[in-house]
């Protein structure tokens, strides 16, 4: 079992930067594949960022530059750094995370949430116009 606790969400004003943080418990840190994703109200959740076991990232269209997904191993943590936000970026925002055994999913970064086993609670992100 893994638990995930995300921290760094608030309210900030459009044009500003949150720094979101995702910490893991469980089996070595290193051996999952991590991912944030989203859920706006009254929309579905989506993908946001992620990073493979290898440390490879993909990040959705609607990032364009602004946010950036590193992990750090020795901390067990994956944070999400955002910058130049936009109201269209509030939504709740999740820390998802998956084991990984294999030679080609240690290169694999996952965007899709049924890739992911396990998921955080989320952390809100509001901001403001």
């Amino acid at each position: 079992q893994v638990q995930l606790v995300e921290s760094g969400g608030g309210l900030v004003q459009a044009g500003g930067s949150l720094r979101l943080s995702c910490a893991a418990r469980g089996r070595t840190f290193s051996s999952y594949a991590m991912g944030w994703f989203r859920q706006a109200p009254g929309k579905e959740r989506e993908f946001v960022a992620a990073i493979s076991r290898s440390g490879g990232t993909l990040d959705a269209d609607f990032v364009k530059g602004r946010f950036t997904i590193s992990r750090d191993n020795a901390k067990n943590t994956v944070s999400l750094q955002m910058n130049s936000l936009k109201p269209e970026d509030t939504a709740v925002y999740y820390c998802a995370c998956a084991a990984v055994d294999s030679v080609w999913d240690y290169y694999h970064v996952r965007t899709k949430e049924r890739e992911y086993d396990y998921w955080g609670q989320g952390t809100q992100v509001t901001v403001s116009s």
